[in-house]
């Protein structure tokens, strides 16, 4: 048994549609876009890497003569890699501290996709650093950051037999890089298994407990 809604009913259920529309009108018209174009927001990547290359025009105060002279910083993206955020993260994190030269000859001889374009990234900020921040010597940087994002993923359709299809992803990806003028710092000691025990044990000792006599 289906039970219909009475005239007034549908009348006030169109009102409160056109008076939800109206409110989103606004948001949209800023957004510069209709509903059906509000699935191209993106919001992955975060939001310290969403301007990235703003950190170049960060302008500080003159320093004095005393003071030890302050390194220059290149900040570098690309961004919609047609390329996976995982596999790019390896190769991120591998030439993270080195040199700038190191960095490029690792990933000269290095036979994956992702390489080639990390490559052309460095490249490119190297070239940044002397025509725009006074970089004296080119070979004197280090990767001071190096991190992958995730892109755009466009879901497309794969077509199997008899009819059936799945869903596939055509995912893309963020590579963001940060020199630093000078040499590349020491690396750290790594702690082995009894330094961590006797680190824990020692927090442990030296814990206060509130509110206790």
């Amino acid at each position: 048994m289906t039970t219909t809604d009475s005239p007034a009913t549908r009348i006030n259920r169109e009102s409160n549609l056109v008076e939800t529309w109206l409110n989103l009108s606004p948001l949209l018209q800023a957004l510069g876009g209709s509903p059906q174009q509000l699935s191209c927001l993106h919001t992955s990547t975060s939001l310290e890497a969403k301007h990235w290359e703003r950190r170049n025009k960060t302008v500080y105060p003159p320093q004095l003569s005393e003071e030890p002279r302050r390194p220059a910083e290149v900040h570098h993206s690309r961004r919609q890699i047609k390329y996976s955020k995982d596999k790019m993260w390896y190769l991120a994190k591998m030439i993270k501290g080195m040199s700038i030269d190191e960095a490029v000859a690792q990933l000269e001889f290095n036979d994956k996709k992702g390489a080639k374009i990390m490559k052309e990234v460095l490249l490119e900020a190297q070239e940044m650093a002397v025509k725009n921040h006074n970089v004296e010597y080119k070979s004197n940087l280090y990767v001071a950051e190096s991190y992958s994002g995730k892109g755009r993923y466009l879901k497309r359709i794969r077509y199997h037999g008899r009819g059936m299809f799945g869903i596939m992803d055509k995912v893309y990806c963020h590579y963001f890089v940060k020199l630093v003028e000078g040499s590349p710092p020491k690396p750290e000691q790594k702690k082995t298994g009894f330094d961590q025990a006797k680190e824990y044990v020692q927090n442990l000792k030296s814990r206060t407990i509130i509110h206790s006599l």
